[in-house]
């Protein structure tokens, strides 16, 4: 064991090891990826380095790194880098600079650029002709093979490289633009049983983090739920005719995946929506979105209040029977949709006045609409973008990768937990199809093959099942007659114990979730094993002490003394809200003089920033003759250059810590693993978490969970217990 100070005079010659040149430090993980998958990834961080002013998807930048930078030799990463950068010079339309690239074409003849094509039927002419986005060039006559083997051209249009000829002419009837050739950014193929095999070699912690980099993010940045969110939007990808609904506040990415991640996929506006664009034009005949895309996303969905209710009609049965009408036809399409939207009010707010709805535009808060939805993703649970939660490890280039859930999109894995795991029988048929239909779609993504441990498959059968419950609770406040059917979510496993499901907003605000119940309210008339879990976590969240309740954890009008404290524990949720030291550590750190705190994650900034927290707390609480005693027992950073950051803040830590009177001393050790504190007056906290339970801070220096900490998220869940160490008088 060392001491602090002993620690900081190697600062020195810790400094002497200092960084290199050679980019990001590469972890374990990315090793391994390489191993594996050598060719289909690419350093996340390289999309920044070339993009410049080039307004493309992500997907087209990561095309161009994979056919020259998908390697982890930094010698070759760098040619690449500037071989792609060349490649976007040249060759990228930027749409301020088209007279300058057509003047190019003019004077060599021939010139390749990279742009987006569109395709329409010139009925006149009895041609196709090609639209070019950014160069502003229109009416180019394209064969009808390559619209053929390209349908998407002609809805949305697609990211190409193309040859574009000049050659004039007197007859100003025709267009001088000439298309030489035309390749859709794309992979040609991908070997699935590849990607089968090498998935065996990575543990499923491993391959979600995978999957996070792959997607653009940070998997440090995120809790294990986390994780599940954000891979739930890749869900429509890999599942035929799924629906999503995500809403949540700004700046949370929600749309992101499906404007970056796949050329499978469009985002469109909201307001943009029509029958003929979505569905069939009936006019031409010709099939709209849903027919060519793999996903069609929504974008600014809640703030679409122009809504056209025969849209919302055919939009019903589409999301129902996977069909729609024209006249006499029905067509069939497998196009999931994905609605995104933001949220203007708080969760409690919602629950109190209206629903978790509210924000959709009336005609679309139609119960018989919503109960098409499969899953419900809690956006408000989503921390804010911030620069680090981009990832700057290697995932799978994005082409690559949706090349692979494409294809998979054929197979079903929705009974894949009944080996294990029953629904119960008052769950309905259509709720039972969408959690089927999400567990699906994780199952594909984590466990490609099909097979997982039964505790892999609780945790997605659980995820799968909230999302739905979700849906299923805030169509029971819209329209109260569908509370006459009562429903159960909860499940059966192998030793015949039943588990109930909560939502996480209905777990931490039960008397705003249930509130259209009353408190004599017949308990079969709403979800059941809802409520009943609703009143278990509120008991279990609190021992005896009931330290996070005001009305317990201070003195009572009547009684002057403050509650006894008792041993017990409490439970906490991710993405949970109200979590503060002041509730959960300090009735029991209340008189003591000596404490110490055991805790081998102190090393990044807003873990200081915690302890720090807490010491300040401490401080303020005493009484200001008195002096505490605090012992930090925790590890030193491994990695150089960050152990040097991290003594010297705990060195600045201490300074302030003594100086209001809580004289604090560190001790750095590397064997420790629990996570505690002890005091010297008879109590000992095990910290499931250590006091790291929140989310990292954003960006915004106004942020309130800054300042104050039941404004911040708790970032995954654990458990704290208390327990006597000695007899209390």
């Amino acid at each position: 064991m060392t001491n602090l100070e002993d620690a900081l005079g190697e600062i020195d010659v810790l400094a002497d090891g200092g960084t290199t040149d050679s980019g990001p430090t590469k972890s374990a993980l990315d090793d391994k990826v390489n191993e594996y998958f050598a060719g289909s990834v690419v350093r996340k961080d390289l999309v920044k380095a070339v993009r410049g002013n080039a307004v493309v998807p992500t997907y087209v930048l990561e095309y161009l790194l994979g056919q020259y930078a998908a390697s982890d030799d930094e010698a070759t990463i760098q040619a690449g880098i500037e071989s792609v950068r060349k490649i976007l010079a040249t060759h990228y339309v930027n749409r301020n600079e088209h007279m300058l690239v057509k003047s190019e074409i003019r004077r060599k003849g021939r010139h390749r650029v990279i742009d987006k094509v569109t395709v329409t039927l010139n009925e006149k002419n009895d041609v196709h002709e090609a639209e070019f986005e950014n160069l502003q060039v229109k009416g180019v006559v394209i064969d009808d093979l390559t619209v053929k083997r390209n349908p998407k051209l002609l809805v949305g249009g697609v990211w190409c490289i193309c040859d574009v000829e000049y050659f004039h002419s007197d007859d100003q009837r025709v267009v001088p633009w000439i298309l030489g050739s035309l390749k859709p950014i794309q992979v040609a193929g991908v070997d699935v049983d590849q990607y089968y095999e090498a998935r065996k070699s990575f543990t499923t912690e491993e391959w979600i983090d995978l999957l996070m980099q792959s997607i653009g993010l940070n998997p440090e940045q995120y809790s294990d739920r986390d994780k599940l969110i954000a891979l739930t939007r890749l869900i429509p990808f890999v599942e035929r005719n799924y629906n999503l609904v995500e809403l949540g506040p700004k700046g949370t990415g929600k749309s992101h995946t499906f404007s970056e991640f796949s050329p499978n996929g469009i985002l469109i506006s909201g307001g943009e929506v029509t029958v003929a664009k979505l569905f069939v034009n009936n006019s031409s005949g010709r099939i709209g979105l849903v027919g060519y895309w793999d996903c069609v996303a929504f974008d600014e969905f809640a703030a679409n209040q122009r809504t056209d209710q025969n849209l919302v009609n055919v939009m019903k049965n589409y999301l129902a029977n996977k069909s729609f009408s024209r006249g006499a036809s029905i067509y069939g399409a497998e196009a999931s949709m994905a609605f995104i939207g933001n949220t203007t009010h708080t969760v409690p707010y919602m629950l109190k006045n209206s629903d978790l709805f509210d924000e959709l535009p009336d005609a679309y808060r139609d119960p018989a609409w919503l109960d098409r939805i499969h899953h419900y993703l809690p956006g408000w649970e989503v921390a804010p973008i911030r620069s680090e939660m981009f990832s700057t490890g290697y995932g799978f280039v994005v082409d690559y990768l949706a090349e692979i859930l494409r294809a998979k999109r054929t197979e079903d894995f929705s009974d894949k937990y009944k080996r294990h795991f029953k629904l119960d029988t008052s769950i309905s048929t259509r709720d039972q199809a969408s959690i089927g239909k999400t567990f699906s779609g994780l199952m594909k993504l984590i466990h490609p093959a099909g097979e997982a441990a039964e505790d892999e498959i609780r945790a997605l059968l659980e995820f799968a099942v909230e999302g739905r419950k979700r849906v299923k609770d805030s169509i029971l406040r819209i329209d109260a007659t569908m509370r006459d059917t009562p429903i159960s979510f909860r499940y059966l496993d192998e030793t015949g114990n039943w588990h109930d499901v909560a939502t996480l907003e209905e777990r931490q605000y039960p008397h705003l979730y249930w509130r259209d119940c009353g408190a004599a309210a017949d308990v079969d008339t709403v979800s059941k094993s809802a409520k009943n879990t609703a009143e278990t976590t509120t008991s279990a969240h609190a021992p005896a002490s009931s330290i996070g309740s005001p009305a317990t954890a201070a003195t009572t009008a009547t009684d002057s003394s403050p509650t006894p404290l008792a041993e017990g524990h409490q439970d906490f949720s991710a993405g949970q809200k109200g979590v503060s030291y002041e509730t959960l550590l300090l009735p029991y750190l209340r008189g003591a003089s000596r404490l110490t705190i055991t805790d081998p994650y102190i090393r990044m900034p807003h873990q200081g920033r915690n302890l720090s927290d807490l010491l300040s707390l401490l401080a303020s609480a005493k009484e200001d003759a008195d002096e505490i005693d605090v012992v930090l027992v925790t590890t030193e950073e491994p990695k150089v250059d960050f152990k040097q950051r991290q003594l010297l803040m705990l060195k600045s830590i201490k300074d302030a810590s003594d100086a209001a009177g809580v004289h604090l001393e560190v001790r750095l050790d590397d064997t420790i693993h629990d996570r505690r504190i002890e005091t010297d007056h008879g109590w000992r906290i095990d910290l499931g978490k250590g006091l790291d339970v929140w989310q990292k801070p954003s960006d915004n220096p106004f942020d309130f969970g800054r300042n104050r900490q039941e404004f911040r998220l708790v970032g995954s869940a654990f458990t704290v217990h208390y327990v006597k160490t000695v007899a209390q008088n």
